[in-house]
């Protein structure tokens, strides 16, 4: 069997169909009408009022950041565990990201410990969830009215997840969608603001596009960027979306079959498949090394591709990163189950377009790659 990559997406809809609609006419820019419907129909699907479509999910949280106000000297919370964009967008503009640690059973960051990080300057929570479960949202939604805080919702990994009933995407301020590839819904690149905010929402629209002023299009006041989505992209983010309820049920589906097929398997922990409030949807299909493996993930991942079997390690902690530790930030932070996840954790091929073979033959790869590790303990 060939090699099995880590992700492939399903593109067998009307993706094609839509995409030679946009040739045919000639909207291929940002200007297309694909792009306000795939606005309108992304942002009805998550129950907000308002899209706005941009280059891509770390776009889309760089916005939405610089919309809400935040500014230099500002705390935004987040968790420590989570990809670095996350804490970018605060950076970016001055402020400063204040972290929490991770649970080590939703791998969702650990709400008991956000109210004692809140200050005076405390400007935002950012809701991060990870991997395929929801953050418990209602103890910081309740935070966030105590104290007067925005909350940025990130839920580039959630499309079509729900907390509670309610649609992941739809919880405080502002929310951020993220459609690379290997997300449910994928554009190739992309993203997407949502928020029910009128004036945010259209504040959004601006800063997306270089802050050109409606009384004088090349007159600026503010510095932005270019973040546009094109009616290319937002073709093919139409034709996924029509298929989402689908892709949420195959993705539920194949982590099932992982489960049951790797119960057995020694040495790793298996993701936790729903808990109180939510039913994994298994955006990848995470698994953790046991504490007694000597093995970190990144040998996995050699051995793995070894056997022709594609993975990726978990996020690696902000506090950790060198870039941060270089401008003097997290210099005496720990983070242990943050750290714990970004060295043990790993997850195996979980695209849309995985096959039945193709998932037996990762379960036989894994096990026989586990089957070493656990000889050298």
């Amino acid at each position: 069997m060939d090699f099995i990559p880590v992700n492939e997406p399903l593109l067998n809809g009307n993706e094609k169909k839509y995409l030679c609609e946009c040739i045919d006419t000639g909207w291929i820019s940002s200007e297309g009408p694909f792009v306000k419907e795939f606005e309108n129909k992304m942002s009805a699907t998550v129950n907000r009022k308002y899209g706005i479509a941009v280059s891509n999910g770390t776009a889309a949280l760089e916005v939405a950041a610089q919309a809400l106000g935040i500014q230099k000297g500002d705390e935004v919370i987040m968790p420590a565990f989570t990809i670095i964009s996350c804490a970018m967008a605060v950076t970016k503009l001055g402020a400063v990201p204040v972290l929490v640690d991770s649970s080590l059973d939703t791998w969702n960051m650990n709400v008991d410990e956000i109210e004692a990080k809140i200050t005076s300057r405390t400007k935002a929570i950012m809701i991060v969830h990870i991997y395929g479960l929801p953050v418990d949202a209602e103890p910081i939604l309740a935070l966030a009215e105590k104290y007067n805080l925005k909350i940025i919702e990130d839920a580039a990994e959630m499309h079509g997840q729900t907390y509670k009933g309610k649609c992941c995407g739809s919880f405080g301020d502002i929310s951020t969608f993220s459609f690379y590839p290997n997300k449910h819904i994928t554009t190739g690149e992309g993203g997407m603001i949502v928020t029910d905010d009128e004036e945010l929402a259209e504040r959004c629209r601006m800063l997306r596009n270089l802050c050109f002023r409606k009384d004088f299009r090349y007159m600026h006041d503010e510095i932005s960027d270019n973040y546009r989505f094109t009616n290319l992209q937002a073709a093919v983010g139409l034709a996924q979306l029509e298929r989402l309820e689908e892709f949420v049920e195959r993705k539920r589906t194949m982590g099932s079959y992982y489960t049951e097929k790797l119960r057995k398997i020694e040495g790793v922990t298996l993701p936790v498949e729903k808990t109180e409030y939510a039913e994994n949807i298994y955006w990848v299909y995470g698994l953790l090394l046991k504490e007694d493996m000597q093995a970190d993930n990144r040998e996995v991942q050699k051995l793995l591709a070894e056997e022709g079997i594609g993975s990726r390690t978990f996020f690696w902690c902000i506090h950790e990163q060198p870039v941060y530790r270089n401008m003097g930030l997290f210099l005496d932070e720990t983070y242990p189950n943050a750290e714990y996840l970004a060295r043990k954790g790993f997850y195996i091929p979980s695209g849309l377009a995985l096959t039945t073979e193709q998932m037996d033959e990762v379960v036989r790869k894994l096990t026989k790659v586990m089957e070493l590790l656990n000889r050298r303990k």
